[in-house]
């Protein structure tokens, strides 16, 4: 009995660091028996002068099994962490790729807002705007954020198009380079602490990237719920790297879309994990269990509000609570005191989306004369959506039937040169995959598939943007990722089982390294490809062959001199 004693508290040694977080995925379910086979050793797994007192030494083997949530986690959190550490790995080897600068109107747009609270005290953007386009001549500033039509007529103020999510979010960043600008002023440094100085666009630039590697960890976190180790971190790493989204960690770094990506994944995850009953894997068993708490409502709103105010398009990702709400009240429609109490606590949600919405709708005011979004914005929108097809696959650039009425300028496009699917093959791959969910999860395939096609239809209402012509890819699905990461990840487990793990990791590389060849061809080779338009088939193959050998040429400029390759910079 003695042994025995021993084996159940050594299992019990296990619980407090597991205690913080279940872990309910599936395919470690056998790892509990291995766990109460393995405290069998006796006193040689006690360290030495540990001792705990216990009523009953002699504890049954079904209370084993009750704790086996907990201890199931415990038993593999280290082997699960293997690929936590290896997205992180890559994440630092990828970062002397990095181009920390803001640069074009896009960029300045979203870094304007704290540069000028801080050192100016004001929304007022015209010394701004004036100096970056200075600073950068060729950028496109002078010819748009400048033009007089961009000066509200309500305000006399140059407006602004950017959400002010990614500048909150971004703010202590800012403010930490300010500090450490000033501390080294003090030891005579000499750097101008206006804003416009290095430290503060790379602390800026470097918290964009640190918010799309969580945004990966966050959605490899999820894909863990369905997937072993090796599927979960082969989608992650394969959807990040063969997306835009590189592009937009490392390049053209101080976008909106990596900082969207962290939020709009923290949301998903909060709502996930907070299911009434997320482990079961059943169809449509979700949300059977205990309500979501009043603390996890109010996460939800207040991420959910920064999210929507980071990038106004991700507020459709609140269809993900709503069609949820929809299945709870149908349940409870014989309930009404207990649909009463969620309504209590949707109303919590609702009040804290509200809160966060405030500084935007500030910004709105002081700005536009109106808590609303400029013409800029609302202009371009037409609700039927004539491209929705086009941005996935744009075989034919003209309107969707169903939009007769639509500008048609985009008619004369080259087919197949700016859809989602056909710069990022992988992102089809993650819609085939998310099928796999279904058989899972209905209730969850259908949120995350009604969200996708949410973010289609909004992406195909831009009628004259819809294409973003002069963009890396189609980078209005970045914050899609997770929806990409678990459909790839059910994919690359299901065919890995039949076919042998080199089945899902040769199309895994090959999908990386054409993605890494557009970066170079729109990048470094831009001016003779002139990609950023667009494909240009069947120009694109020969590109793409001749991409590795060009950069090999180029690698010690693009090693030690990339500075021969930016606009409005030269070399020391």
């Amino acid at each position: 009995m003695r042994e025995g004693g021993e084996r159940w508290r050594w299992a019990l040694l296990q619980l407090p660091a597991a205690a913080h977080r279940p872990f309910r995925s599936e395919c470690i379910a056998h790892q509990a028996d291995h766990l109460y086979d393995t405290a069998s050793v006796g006193r040689d797994a006690i360290q030495p002068g540990w001792k705990i007192r216990m009523a009953d030494a002699s504890l049954s083997r079904d209370m084993f099994v009750s704790l086996a949530t907990r201890v199931r986690y415990a038993a593999t959190r280290w082997r699960g962490d293997r690929g936590i550490l290896l997205i992180i790995a890559l994440f630092i080897l990828l970062l002397p790729m990095a181009t920390p600068r803001v640069y074009a109107t896009d960029e300045v747009q979203y870094y304007v807002y704290l540069r000028s609270l801080r050192f100016d005290g004001d929304l007022d953007f015209a010394n701004d705007y004036q100096r970056f386009a200075a600073i950068n001549p060729r950028s496109g500033i002078e010819g748009s954020l400048l033009q007089p039509n961009r000066i509200r007529a309500a305000t006399g103020l140059y407006g602004n198009i950017a959400p002010v999510g990614s500048a909150i979010m971004w703010g202590p960043f800012f403010l930490l380079a300010d500090v450490v600008v000033h501390l080294a002023n003090l030891f005579g440094a000499g750097i101008p602490a206006d804003g416009y100085s290095a430290p503060y666009m790379t602390a800026v630039c470097y918290a964009s990237a640190l918010y799309g590697l969580l945004g990966v960890l966050l959605s490899y976190r999820l894909a863990r719920r369905f997937v072993a180790v090796f599927a979960a971190t082969l989608a992650s790493i394969t959807v990040w790297l063969a997306s835009p989204l590189v592009f937009y960690m490392y390049v053209q770094m101080p976008f909106a879309h990596a900082t969207g990506l962290f939020l709009t994944t923290l949301f998903l995850t909060i709502w996930h994990e907070t299911r009434g009953d997320p482990g079961t894997g059943r169809a449509g068993e979700g949300s059977g269990g205990r309500e979501r708490g009043w603390r996890a409502w109010l996460a939800l709103g207040l991420v959910g509000g920064l999210m929507t105010i980071t990038r106004e398009q991700l507020g459709l990702f609140l269809v993900v609570p709503a069609l949820e709400a929809l299945w709870q009240y149908a349940r409870l429609a014989r309930a009404p005191g207990a649909a009463l109490q969620l309504a209590a606590r949707h109303a919590l949600f609702v009040a804290a989306f509200a809160l966060m919405l405030a500084p935007q709708l500030l910004v709105y005011q002081i700005l536009n004369g109106a808590p609303q979004p400029a013409g800029e914005v609302s202009g371009k929108l037409n609700w039927c959506s004539p491209h929705f097809i086009d941005t996935l696959v744009d075989f034919d650039p003209s309107p969707d039937f169903w939009c007769p009425g639509a500008s048609s300028f985009t008619a004369s496009f080259p087919p197949f040169s700016r859809g989602a699917l056909v710069w990022s093959p992988v992102l089809g791959i993650g819609l085939i995959g998310l099928g796999l969910l279904w058989r899972r999860d209905r209730r969850l395939a259908v949120v995350l598939a009604t969200a996708f096609l949410a973010q289609t239809w909004i992406n195909g209402a831009f009628g004259t943007t819809w294409h973003l012509t002069g963009a890396f890819g189609f980078r209005r699905l970045i914050e899609c990722t997770p929806i990409f990461v678990i459909g790839v990840a059910l994919l690359a487990e299901w065919v890995a089982r039949r076919a042998g793990r080199f089945a899902v990791i040769a199309p895994a590389l090959l999908l990386i390294g054409w993605n890494f060849g557009l970066v170079l061809n729109a990048t470094v080779f831009n001016a003779e490809t002139n990609l950023r338009r667009g494909l240009a088939w069947p120009d694109v193959w020969r590109w793409q062959l001749e991409a590795p050998l060009r950069a090999i040429e180029a690698l010690g400029d693009l090693l030690f001199r990339r500075c021969r390759f930016f606009e409005n910079q030269s070399c020391p």
